[in-house]
This record gives C-alpha cells, structure tokens and sequence, in this order.
C-alpha cells in the first residue's frame, strides 16, 4: 500500500535523504527510526504530500503523492512532530473544521466526529480551549484530527515526545488499536517505541537506510543476545565461577550496576549451565537474567558506522 523508490531531498547542499527505498504492507506498524536530524520528519513529510521530493517517487494505496495528491491525500491521516492545533478552539470546533476540510459527508459528520472523541477518550475535555490540555491530550487531538476520515494509512510523526510515562502508554494503546486495520508509520527516536507498538523497524542515518528488520531480528545482532546477567554481593567470584561454564566466551563486571554478564560463544546457549553451576556450587546470586538484546547498542553500532545491515 506505501511504496516508496530512491527518495531524495535536497537543501542546496545538505542532503537530508538519501535514495530512500522501502515498502509497507497492510498490517504492518512500521517505526522509522534514527537519531535527530537523520532525515526521519523530512521522508514522513514527504509521504504525507507537505513537502516535495527532489526526485524519487513515492505511491500510496497506488497513487503517486505527486501526480495525484489529492488521492493520495485521502489514504492518508498525518500526525506533524508536536501535534500542532489551532490552540484557541476547543476540541469539537477543530475537529467540526478538519470534517468541513476533509469533505465528510453532512450525514456522517457529526456521527464521525462523536466517535473519533469516544475511541480518543475526548469527552470530559472536549469544550476546552486545546491550548489548555495537557500535551496527552494534545496529541489525543491530533491523533483524532488524523483519523477522523478513516484513512488507510496513517502517519505519526513522534506521537509520544515529551510525554510523561502515563501519556506515552496512553498514545501507545491507542496506535495499537488503530493498527489493527490499517498501515501505520511511526517516525522516533525513542527505542522503546518499537517493542511497545512496531511489527517492523526501518532504521535511517545520514540520510539512508541502514537497517530494516522486525525487533527481534535487530536484537539478535546485539551483543547481548543470549547473554546472561547476574546480581550478587561477590561480583569478583562470580565471575571467576562463570569463566569455567562450559560456552562462555567472556565476562564482564558492570561496578556502575553491580551486574556480571557472561557472553557466549557463537552458536553456544550458556542459561542452563550457569543456572546448573550456581545450584550446584549453592552461590548467593538474587538474580539472574537472560537477555534478548539491547536495541539501544544495536542502534548506536548502525548509526554511528552507517554501513548498510
């Protein structure tokens, strides 16, 4: 339904993207991530028609965002970095005006509108000015504004910056719900964004595409993956205890975190072993923990090299 081809856009001469090509299929929550000022808000206002490639092309639900705009404007609910409304409407006026914009019918209007404020959870702040919600709320808003015409596709463009614990679960929810029937783009550079909401996960840096792959698939090239971190009093003779595990390639002591980690050999599962070793050998460990991954060293290796994996 997105199918984007060798994507670029120049500022005279910064290149913000670089030959970007990807597709999403109808189903998919995919997170485009990179650090700030990769290119990520640039390659979502392009999908969403606000901002014209330098060349490239890219369609949406079969319709060129260039030659055929409005179409393709239609698919698509587009949620700007910050959320940005007319701050001295209340919710219901702003939405009544995006309807008007969007060309909703006048018999499904108000019925259209009344639903969007249930699903968004709107109702006890729906007559207050926007410009005094808290910024849950906010995006709330914005969130609505982007579904309000049932679109196909929608476009979310840092859905949870700046947001407090609470609202980022909120927000999370809700693009959960929403994805249950359509494409969903969510531009971040927060990583735990993706195991919260993502089927797919588009790394970008410079400009280009370094990595794309499910979460999973993008832990299992961490380090840590099937490593195995340990907490106890005595890190030192833990870790002398650990060197003799069968599999073990290497360990390390954390002082900042009072952790050993022990790392396996490639191909070696190490869990069961230490698991056996710390009974055997009766050691007062409180914890034990077998890691998936770190998405976050992952995105530091890709970004910072920017090879292409």
């Amino acid at each position: 339904m997105i199918d984007i081809k060798n994507l670029t856009k120049r500022y005279g001469d910064l290149l913000a993207v670089d030959s970007v090509s990807f597709t999403v299929s109808a189903g998919e929550v995919l997170g485009f991530l990179g650090p700030n000022g990769a290119g990520k808000s640039t390659t979502m206002k392009m999908i969403a028609g606000f901002l014209t490639p330098s060349s490239g092309s890219i369609s949406v639900c079969g319709f060129d965002v260039e030659t055929h705009a409005l179409e393709a404007k239609r698919c698509i609910g587009y949620l700007p970095e910050g959320a940005p409304c007319y701050g001295e409407m209340t919710p219901s006026g702003f939405l009544s005006f995006i309807a008007d914009i969007r060309g909703i019918a006048p018999g499904a209007r108000d019925r259209r509108i009344q639903e969007v404020i249930s699903r968004l959870g709107l109702e006890r702040v729906v007559e207050q000015p926007i410009e005094t919600l808290s910024k849950g709320f906010k995006r709330r808003v914005g969130i609505a504004q982007a579904i309000l015409h049932d679109p196909k596709v929608l476009v979310l463009d840092e859905p949870t910056d700046g947001l407090d614990p609470n609202q980022k679960h909120e927000v999370r929810s809700l693009i959960q719900g929403l994805a249950k029937d359509k494409i969903v783009i969510v531009s971040t550079h927060i990583l735990e964004e993706v195991h919260a909401v993502c089927t797919r996960a588009i790394i970008i840096a410079n400009g280009k595409v370094v990595a794309d792959a499910t979460p999973d698939e993008l832990e299992a090239r961490s380090r840590f993956h099937n490593a195995v971190t340990l907490r106890a009093q005595d890190l030192q003779g833990l870790k002398t205890a650990l060197t003799q595990v069968n599999g073990v390639d290497e360990v390390v002591i954390d002082l900042e975190d009072k952790v050993v980690t022990a790392f396996p050999r490639k191909g070696q599962a190490i869990f069961g072993p230490i698991s056996r070793m710390i009974q055997e050998r009766k050691l007062d460990v409180s914890e034990v923990l077998l890691e998936r991954g770190r998405l976050d060293e992952v995105f530091r290796t890709i970004t910072q090299t920017g090879a292409r994996s």
